[in-house]
């Protein structure tokens, strides 16, 4: 039992480190994307910059911890194998599959960004920022009440929670209209 609190622990650790770096990159890539909009040098030294810190939080950060969260997660599965049998861990499993393809979505756009190709807008980053948010509201609400049954609550939830976002998404937009350096 006590090998089993270990694993759990560095599980944690690793899951708290890999969403710092999901939740920190899209920031980046706001940054990144609104540098391309200065004019000449700041836009050069400026993406110069951006481009080093996103791909040290990149490599550095979370794909180590995204690995090492994951590997501690199979360990965790081999020593309980209970839970693969529990609904709740099903749907947390479902979640954790979205969390890679947000991930890997994360990962084509800095690389897109390494290669100065901006695509996104920083409108939609900031939308974008909010997916690793969602995520992580549901995976802790499912493995603290271990419960996949509440779908209607959990959906209701889930809506409330990414309208609030939204809203403060667009009030955050016009307090920066109304004073740029916000």
């Amino acid at each position: 039992m006590e090998l089993y609190n270990y694993i759990k622990s560095f599980h944690l650790i690793f899951v708290v480190t890999w969403f710092a770096g999901l939740f920190y990159i899209p920031r980046l890539f706001i940054y990144h994307i609104e540098a391309w909009q200065k004019p000449s040098p700041d836009k050069e030294i400026l993406s110069r910059q951006l481009k080093l810190m996103t791909r040290r939080l990149w490599y550095i950060i979370t794909w180590p911890s995204a690995v090492l969260c994951t590997l501690f997660a199979v360990w965790l599965l081999i020593l309980m194998p209970a839970w693969l049998q529990q609904p709740w861990m099903h749907v947390k499993l479902a979640f954790v599959l979205l969390l890679f393809g947000y991930h890997l979505k994360c990962h084509q756009i800095f690389k897109q960004l390494q290669r100065d190709q901006v695509k996104y807008t920083s409108k939609f980053m900031r939308i974008w920022n909010e997916g690793a948010t969602i995520i992580l509201f549901a995976v802790v609400f499912l493995v603290v009440l271990k419960s996949a049954l509440n779908w209607i609550y959990g959906i209701v939830g889930m809506f409330v929670l990414m309208i609030l976002l939204m809203l403060g998404i667009r009030w955050y937009k016009k307090v920066r209209d109304r004073n740029p350096n916000a």
